[in-house]
């Protein structure tokens, strides 16, 4: 090997070992955030339970779920929910470092780019980890009673996972794009609370009307939902899976770039 093929290879290696680097003190950054942030760490916890226990208890009993009982119905449906307004701590977290300056400021730095935007969606991983663990406790107190096997367990938390990154790169967008930290909780909203409600989240789609009923069925929030159920109770899973993972690949492979592409953009503070 010649003297410049290695140093060339040293540099590639060495690039590589710094956008590690730099994207490891990043996550650790968002990451000590989020658990020095009491507030929102209970927020992320409490939400999920208070939908669990409202969806168990008071609208359970008048919801028709066929041969499935209600509780193993609905935790799918609570666990992809929880997944996707979690995520939206991106856009808000995002948000926070342009209103503060933080991010041009750490623009002035020689650190990767994109790890800026990484160590916020991957602390958002962590984050929906520990609210999905809790949530799947509180419902198996209410009743829940998966029979997912360990390598189904791990199926679910592959497309769960792969749920989260791809809509955290997609809030990360919103932060990226919103004026105002108040407009990226309004566009949060509206982006995710149809898509979690307008799907068979917390009702089956049979009774809804015909236009709402075909959304529903094919929008991609349906599939995850779908997916994870049929794993966790042993129902048939159909194309649910593959159309999850095309969705959430699909999701990715836009939002990364483009993201990255508008964090290189911006300029000024808010």
């Amino acid at each position: 090997m010649s003297t410049t093929m290695i140093q060339t290879n040293k540099k590639s290696g060495s690039k590589l070992y710094f956008a590690f680097s730099d994207t490891r003190v990043l996550v650790g950054r968002s990451l000590k955030h989020i658990f020095k942030n009491l507030d929102q760490l209970l927020s992320i916890i409490i939400s999920p339970i208070m939908f669990m226990l409202l969806f168990r208890y008071v609208f359970g009993g008048a919801i028709a779920t066929g041969e499935t009982t209600y509780v193993n119905y609905l935790v799918a449906g609570i666990l992809v929910q929880t997944a996707a307004f979690g995520a939206l701590t991106t856009s808000l977290s995002v948000a926070n470092d342009l209103k503060q300056g933080i991010i041009e400021r750490l623009k002035t730095l020689p650190i990767v780019s994109s790890g800026v935007l990484m160590g916020h969606v991957i602390a958002d991983l962590v984050r929906n980890i520990l609210s999905s663990i809790v949530m799947i406790g509180i419902a198996l107190v209410v009743g829940f009673r998966p029979n997912a096997s360990f390598v189904e367990w791990l199926q679910i938390l592959g497309i769960l996972l792969l749920f989260t990154f791809a809509i955290s790169w997609l809030s990360a967008i919103m932060g990226l794009l919103a004026k105002t930290v108040e407009a990226v909780q309004w566009l949060g909203f509206v982006a995710i609370f149809p898509l979690t409600f307008a799907s068979s989240a917390f009702v089956p789609t049979t009774g809804m009307p015909k236009g709402l009923k075909f959304f529903a069925e094919n929008q991609p929030i349906t599939h995850v939902i779908e997916a994870i159920r049929s794993l966790m109770i042993g129902t048939p899973i159909g194309n649910h899976g593959k159309l999850a993972i095309a969705w959430c690949v699909g999701f990715i492979v836009i939002a990364v770039p483009l993201a990255s592409y508008l964090f290189r953009k911006h300029k000024g503070n808010r």
